[in-house]
């Protein structure tokens, strides 16, 4: 399976396919950005937004039509995880695969730490 990999967080092949796919619907220089706030049913969740905009301290994964946006704290949630698309029985969706999360939720969206 291929990632594109920052040291810190990868993206799978499919997640990426998946992103290129929902950007190319969009406007030009739309991007993917990944947070994380307080919330969820974990204590944390994570949230996935389209943006035009970054900021200059923002992590910036891209490859293949594929850009994701990753802010400093976000990313220290998320250090070492992996971003998937899962594609089941269950459904469509974005998973997080995060090896700091020591609780999550049965939806995949919300963790705790």
């Amino acid at each position: 399976m291929t990632t594109a990999t920052t040291p810190e967080i990868s993206v799978t092949e499919s997640a990426i396919k998946r992103i290129a796919t929902i950007l190319s619907n969009e406007k030009n220089g739309t991007m993917l950005r990944i947070s994380v706030s307080g919330g969820g049913c974990s204590g944390f969740q994570y949230n996935y937004d389209l943006v035009t905009n970054s900021e200059n301290d923002d992590m910036v994964i891209e490859q293949d039509g594929a850009i994701i946006l990753i802010d400093p704290m976000t990313q220290t949630y998320m250090e070492g995880s992996q971003v998937d698309f899962v594609d089941d029985l269950m459904g469509q969706s974005f998973q997080i695969i995060n090896p700091q999360a020591t609780a999550s939720c049965g939806c995949g969206t919300s963790f705790a730490i």
